[in-house]
């Protein structure tokens, strides 16, 4: 039967010095994808770490897959994934080798981990590069490496610490479909700890915000937008003073963004009211984009409220 939740934690702390990293911690979280979010400094590295048990834990206690987090190190080890936001790599290892060598410490025998490592290095899009020097490799290949070895044993969960870190749009956009198929082909539960909004808004259906060591936010994505509608981004080719001045003749606030779209805010549950407005206008939209910035919205004002009480 499947665990209802993957990450337990109570009242989760730890301390460095005068520093407490993560203040009372509480979670349950279900399986899925699950963008972890918050600025720089926030805890979302040391949170993943107290879970992996590369941190111990102050105090509180933490269940990852069901199990007590560092009662059952082994055991959980077997069934997690991990790439951390720094190259990883041992120097002078080719690509295939590396990540045959971490199947095997994850206990799987040395011709089935040289089996999987070449399935995992196809998976992730590398070709003959895995036979070339880990040190020789760009930021990308190296995105790519981490992920192929996070996953060669079959994990049920992977962390993944700022994986599209230093890349161009185009490898940010490869490793997010990457790692968006882990859970929705495989069913592999991910946890991604980013500061770009827009990368979890692409893949993760949950959200956790944490900042200066607290969880501010955790809730579907769908249920932060469902709190954020009755806004929508208007993308129109002309007449777009027209269409501001209609709304505002409706009460509805009109801005034009630096993008040139047209944010309007039009207070309703659903699109109709906008929709029949544009009908009437017989002005035909190029696209309109309801809750656009819901998941920054929440964010930026989770972050308020957190530095407002400090």
């Amino acid at each position: 039967m499947p665990l209802p939740f993957v990450i337990e934690t109570q009242a989760l702390t730890k301390v460095f010095g005068s520093q407490r990293a993560l203040d009372g911690v509480n979670l349950k979280v279900a399986p899925g994808a699950i963008g972890l979010l918050g600025p720089n400094g926030a805890g979302k590295s040391t949170l993943m770490k107290c879970l992996l048990q590369l941190q111990p834990i102050t105090s509180g206690s933490a269940k990852l897959l069901g199990r007590e987090v560092g009662n059952e190190g082994r055991e959980i080890r077997k069934r997690v994934g991990y790439t951390p936001e720094q190259d990883c790599h041992i120097p002078g290892m080719v690509g295939c080798e590396y990540v045959t060598y971490c199947a095997q410490l994850c206990g799987l025998p040395f011709q089935m981990a040289r089996q999987r490592a070449h399935e995992m290095l196809d998976f992730v899009g590398m070709g003959q590069e895995r036979y070339r020097k880990i040190d020789t490799y760009s930021t990308g290949m190296k995105q790519r490496l981490k992920l192929a070895q996070a996953i060669v044993h079959d994990p049920e969960i992977v962390f993944l610490d700022e994986p599209t870190n230093g890349l161009d749009p185009k490898g940010q956009a490869q490793i997010l479909e990457l790692v968006h198929s882990l859970w929705r082909t495989y069913g592999i539960t991910v946890v991604v700890s980013s500061h770009l909004l827009h990368d979890v808004d692409r893949i993760c259906e949950q959200i956790i915000i944490i900042s200066r060591g607290q969880v501010l936010v955790h809730d579907s994505l769908e249920n932060l937008k469902a709190r954020k509608r009755g806004a929508a981004e208007v993308v129109v080719a002309e007449r777009h003073e027209e269409l501001r001045s209609a709304c505002e003749r409706r009460q509805w606030r009109c801005e034009l963004l630096p993008n040139g779209h047209l944010k309007v805010e039009h207070k309703a549950e659903s699109l109709n009211p906008l929709l029949g407005l544009l009908h009437d206008l017989k002005l035909a939209p190029l696209e309109i984009i309801p809750s656009p910035n819901a998941l920054e919205e929440t964010f930026v004002q989770a972050l308020e409220i957190s530095h407002a009480a400090a």
